[in-house]
């Protein structure tokens, strides 16, 4: 079986997947019940949640609609892929590439055209500033991210 069938009932094929079938309900649904950390947080926290928040801190630094829309969907592969923890990921190149795919389809779709890199490292620097913000929150230790 090549694909997944989602919450709204699509059959999609996340290594080449069809504009069509990406949809915000599945997205929403399916990242809500996903948690952060792998599960190692002090308590559930989603990726659904921390999309949110990401839209929110780029609406607090005056960042673009656009922006914040990308913010709010840059996690939005993994609701068809799964997330994999980052220290695994540079370790799975097949992965990164249809990860990248799906999350291009999605940003096609809801954006209208691709992230430039500018915008992309917007994107981010938000991301990982969430990133220590939650871990220094919800983790037993305090996380140190350079870079």
């Amino acid at each position: 079986m090549e694909h997944i069938t989602t919450f709204t009932g699509e059959d999609l094929t996340p290594v080449t997947p069809n504009a069509s079938q990406i949809h915000i309900k599945d997205i929403a649904h399916a990242l809500s019940l996903m948690c952060r950390a792998n599960g190692h947080f002090k308590h559930f926290f989603s990726v659904a949640q921390h999309s949110i928040n990401c839209a929110k801190e780029a609406k607090s630094r005056g960042l673009s609609e656009r922006i914040q829309l990308a913010c709010l969907l840059h996690d939005a592969s993994e609701s068809y892929l799964s997330d994999i923890t980052r220290p695994v990921k540079p370790h799975l190149p097949k992965y990164l590439e249809i990860e990248e795919g799906l999350q291009n389809a999605i940003y096609e779709k809801y954006l209208k055209t691709p992230l430039s890199e500018g915008e992309q490292n917007q994107v981010k620097q938000i991301d990982d500033d969430m990133l220590v913000h939650e871990f220094n929150a919800l983790m037993q230790k305090w996380v140190v991210v350079a870079g």
